[in-house]
């Protein structure tokens, strides 16, 4: 934004401070005066030394207002000069000493304008006004160069997933071109698949990015309705991989997207279908109100998880390819999608392993 040239702060500064003491100074010689003239006759006169009426040597000269002002006034002029001058000398270094931490925080905005998200203020001292400002910019840097470098790792990820499917669909086709005799029906039904995972991918992209803009409406949702709607949608495949799905709890009613809300539900409990043991499986899925909000808490058996494990897998594309054995294994974005889900109403996905094995999901959110 283009802006006409003013003074600059430090100057407006060391004027308030020059004005400040001289309007001080002004006051202090006019109490100074005033009080003076209380023991002041109007007129000039004289004593005798020996307080005879007759005025004989030894007498006194008394000086009148006229006189004390011509007497008081070249030197009240001075002092008022002096005190201009030393408060505009002490007002611009003051001025310069306080507003120095704004020309680092001032560099540090224009380095982050140019891309250098790494640079830091860390102003050093007490708190103040001046610190803590400098405190949020850098916790801001910090936060944006995180949210940078997740978008960049995201990106690539989502371009090497997107482009797998593309190259795989280019290979059977090249495949097919060169066959004299190919099988139509085994290319469509592989092809069909590759699309279909293609698809998947880019509808949990739309999903997520959805979720990152909050662009939607709030409404109340109530999450035990979500859980089993979820349960009733995800039953064939939890009948097919011998998973049994339990669902119970009380009313958790809160406010957001239901769309989304259930998105989360359902990548929840797919997660835990999917990621179980082979046969004889079960999943528990229950609602509640607690203390810090709304709670929707969804576990399951499976093999055993390492700490560090658990904390990487709601990153983008991230799979437990160990414990998946099938085509459910999903595109890598079910707990990322609900993790930002989570974070969109302004809530939080808590993943800890299971003592006798499997994963703990959690989804604390506001309540309505």
């Amino acid at each position: 934004m283009a802006r006409p040239p003013g003074p600059s702060v430090r100057l407006r500064l060391a004027l308030s401070y020059a004005g400040f003491l001289v309007v001080a100074g002004a006051g202090l010689l006019a109490v100074v005066w005033v009080f003076l003239l209380r023991y002041v006759p109007d007129e000039a006169g004289s004593t005798s030394g020996a307080g005879a009426p007759d005025g004989g040597f030894g007498g006194t000269f008394m000086p009148g207002r006229s006189d004390l002002w011509d007497a008081f006034a070249p030197k009240a002029a001075w002092m008022m000069v002096l005190l201009l001058v030393v408060g505009l000398a002490g007002g611009w270094v003051l001025a310069g000493r306080m507003l120095a931490p704004l020309d680092r925080i001032t560099a540090a905005t224009r380095a982050a304008g140019s891309g250098a998200l790494d640079h830091r203020i860390r102003l050093p001292g007490r708190s103040d006004e001046f610190r803590e400002l400098a405190d949020a910019f850098d916790g801001m840097l910090e936060r944006l160069e995180s949210h940078v470098a997740e978008q960049q790792r995201f990106a690539a990820n989502a371009s090497h997933e997107l482009r797998t499917p593309l190259a795989i669909t280019q290979t059977l086709l090249d495949v097919a071109a060169k066959d004299p005799t190919p099988d139509v029906d085994l290319l469509v039904d592989r092809l069909r698949t590759v699309n279909t995972r293609a698809i998947d991918l880019t509808e949990a992209l739309l999903v997520l990015s959805r979720a990152d803009q909050r662009s939607f409406v709030h409404e109340p949702v109530d999450l035990s309705l979500l859980a089993e709607e979820a349960a009733e949608v995800l039953l064939p495949l939890a009948e097919e991989r011998g998973v049994t799905v339990t669902t119970g709890g009380d009313a958790a009613t809160t406010s957001g997207s239901r769309a989304l809300l259930l998105t989360l539900t359902t990548n929840l409990l797919h997660n835990a279908i999917v990621h179980n043991l082979s046969c004889d499986g079960a999943a528990w899925v229950t609602t509640r109100e607690a203390p810090a909000g709304v709670v929707l808490r969804i576990e399951n058996t499976g093999d055993h998880l390492a700490s560090d494990v658990v904390e990487t897998l709601a990153e983008p594309f991230r799979r437990g390819t160990e414990r998946v054995h099938d085509d459910h294994g999903g595109v890598g974005l079910g707990l990322a999608i609900v993790q930002r889900i989570a974070t969109a109403h302004d809530g939080r996905l808590d993943l800890a392993p299971r003592t006798d094995g499997g994963l703990v999901a959690t989804v604390t959110l506001p309540r309505r």
